[in-house]
């Protein structure tokens, strides 16, 4: 599992390295204005396509549900193959380290979902 595969401080900082490729059409700070896609601050764990003033694809609201991180994986790494019509043109991370160090990044910009059971530290995953 990707997620568990390095620190999360570290997997966090992949990430906002990482989240450059995303910052030609996404802001990610508290407040931050919608651009050609829409600002992406606390965005794990709210409903898909919910994000105020931005204009959503009829497609993407049809996703229903919130973004968690299966639901984020699948987007980044192919968006239109998961949602056939999105207006997000990027092509998708084929890497899944990329994928769940962007997904840790945006959880740690005002989200902060536990992240999945499979990522816990191997001596917290055994006491369970």
């Amino acid at each position: 599992d990707a997620l568990n595969a390095m620190p999360a401080a570290e997997l966090v900082a992949a990430g906002e390295k990482a989240f450059a490729k995303c910052q030609s059409c996404h802001t990610i700070n508290a407040g931050g204005a919608n651009g050609i896609g829409p600002n992406l601050h606390g965005t794990m764990g709210k409903a898909v396509a919910s994000h105020a003033g931005f204009a959503y694809s009829a497609e993407l609201k049809a996703v229903g549900g919130n973004w968690d991180w299966d639901k984020m994986d699948a987007w980044l790494k192919n968006p239109k193959g998961m949602v056939p019509g999105t207006k997000m043109s990027f092509a998708g991370l084929g890497k899944v380290e990329d994928r769940a160090a962007i997904a840790a990044y945006l959880n740690a910009q005002g989200s902060n979902l536990p992240f999945p059971a499979a990522a816990a530290p191997a001596a917290a995953a055994e006491g369970e």
